[in-house]
């Protein structure tokens, strides 16, 4: 337990701070005042004021942050009321006081630098172990399986999967794994000639330490040879952004299939599932370690770019919209919108929970006693 406490805290401290501090470089770089800069929302633990006049300030609830600007309401970065009524000098290095432009780039600074920052780790880790290289090219088929039951053999190169480029053996593990039993439509090159099949791949069930069971995309194909390529320093950036995008990919993939349907929302998990498999990371070793808060701070950043009031994302649709119309969105109108954010928010995070709770059997458990 301590273990995972401190692997949890030991991942999202770190990435809650590079985003907020995002934001606050940027503000200060437009000139912004920053009120406040906290890591965690709640209670102060321990604070302090700079020259400058921030609070900066660590809190019991370690589950976000927020850096408050001059003329805003609230952590959500919503302008005071009061802030049109004020003078000029009282609006000076204000938030709202800055053009649209600057305000969008100090509310995209927070997830683009989380995006960032996991290209450099994944860079770097690639620096460290190599890029595996495995060419597309099927050297086994297992008996009984999608793949054989769809007529691919040894020897064939799957070049193309539901309009993707196929690069390497890995580019078709991360797209039919979401996918089992889902018939998509491949472009396969055999002898120099392509044609194209479509084929559903198997479901594997695989279960976690507290007996929760997850459906797996399966072909039943073999790669040949596996090696690791030295990554240079000039080229690391490319392979990290590479790996970023393609497990960005995969996020909206399985976001897709749950709002669809094709996928149980029960798979959504929250706080408590990144605590624990933190935990789990830990104790796999550094690399590994590192290569899920690189997984967290892409998912960060995605997460808040979502068009959701009170997200970042739901404040660079209002910009969007201010930048097109030339004016504000009316006070009223935003006002009505944070509050279905934050409704959308509180709704999702019980749901998440609700479903970390039983996947660590507290529900079964609940209802074993009451049986």
């Amino acid at each position: 337990m301590l273990m995972t406490i401190f692997a949890f805290v030991a991942v999202i401290g770190p990435l809650v701070f590079i985003h907020e501090m995002g934001h606050y470089l940027v503000g200060r770089w437009c000139g912004v005042q920053a009120e406040a800069f906290s890591i965690g929302f709640g209670p102060e633990i321990i604070g302090w004021v700079d020259r400058r006049g921030t609070r900066w300030r660590i809190a019991a609830l370690p589950l976000g942050g927020y850096v408050r600007f001059k003329g805003d309401m609230n952590a959500a970065s919503q302008s005071d009321p009061e802030w049109a009524s004020k003078s000029a000098a009282e609006k000076e290095g204000s938030f709202p006081s800055k053009n649209v432009w600057q305000r969008m780039a100090i509310v995209a600074a927070g997830p683009v630098v989380n995006l960032l920052f996991a290209v450099i780790l994944l860079g770097g880790l690639a620096m460290v172990r190599g890029e595996a290289v495995s060419e597309p090219v099927i050297s086994h088929v297992a008996q009984g399986s999608a793949a054989e039951e769809a007529g691919l053999k040894a020897g064939d190169r799957i070049v193309r999967i539901m309009g993707r480029d196929v690069h390497s053996f890995q580019d078709i593990a991360s797209t039919i794994s979401l996918r089992p039993a889902e018939a998509l439509p491949y472009v396969i090159e055999r002898n120099g000639e392509r044609f194209e099949k479509l084929i559903a791949a198997g479901t594997r069930l695989e279960q976690d330490r507290f007996g929760n069971t997850y459906r797996i995309g399966q072909l039943g194909v073999a790669s040949g040879v596996i090696s690791r390529r030295d990554v240079s320093l000039l080229r690391a950036p490319v392979v990290g952004f590479n790996q970023a995008v393609s497990i960005t990919r995969t996020a909206l993939d399985g976001l897709g299939q749950i709002i669809t349907g094709r996928r149980p929302v029960s798979e959504l998990g929250g706080p408590l599932k990144i605590a624990d498999v933190s935990g789990q990371a830990a104790s796999m070793g550094p690399e590994a370690f590192l290569f899920f808060m690189a997984l967290i701070s892409i998912n960060l950043g995605f997460i808040n770019l979502l068009p959701i009031p009170m997200l970042d994302g739901g404040h660079l649709l209002f910009y969007i919209i201010e930048a097109i119309g030339q004016r504000p969105v009316s006070p009223v109108i935003q006002e009505w919108a944070f509050r279905s954010g934050l409704a959308l928010l509180l709704t999702m995070m019980l749901l998440v929970t609700f479903n970390d709770l039983g996947s660590f059997g507290l529900w079964r458990s609940l209802s074993g006693l009451i049986g």
